[in-house]
């Protein structure tokens, strides 16, 4: 099983979001997710990789992959498996990673989302996986 990564640059409720993807993650492995697609930009990218890489210590089997938006532009890469270029040759650079993270909802089976707003690349990303009928984990602040 394949899961997908999608959230705001800015997290706001820290202590809460924190904590979040790591009961998303023990639980999505355990229904056998085995694979996990990271954007590694912004807060909750790097939180939700935190946790991909904690529960790797754990389970070694799964892997962590960061998907490129970019091929000219890589981040760090250490802690992933592995880096992919999905096949954005041809897209232009303004929307690539709009791109992207339409590529890394249809190839996921599982999409866990932290999105407060419904405006931006995070909230397109939901309403992307909303039509295509993915299952979606979504964050929801307590109380």
């Amino acid at each position: 099983m394949t899961v997908t990564f999608c959230g705001h640059r800015e997290v706001y409720e820290r202590a809460e979001v924190r904590e979040w993807p790591r009961g998303c993650v023990d639980a999505l492995i355990s229904d056998g997710a085995n694979l996990f697609y990271l954007g590694g930009y912004g807060e909750f990218d790097r939180m939700a990789a935190s946790v991909v890489r904690e529960a790797k210590l754990r389970c070694p089997h799964i892997r962590a992959v960061l998907v490129l938006s970019y091929p000219d532009r890589v981040p760090d890469c250490d802690g992933y498996d592995y880096t992919l270029y999905p096949p954005l040759e041809n897209v232009p650079r303004r929307y690539a990673i709009l791109r992207r993270n339409e590529w890394m909802v249809r190839e996921s089976d599982v999409v866990a989302a932290y999105v407060r707003v419904g405006f931006g690349g995070a909230a397109a990303m939901l309403e992307y996986a909303a039509r295509h009928r993915k299952r979606i984990l979504r964050f929801s602040p307590a109380g």
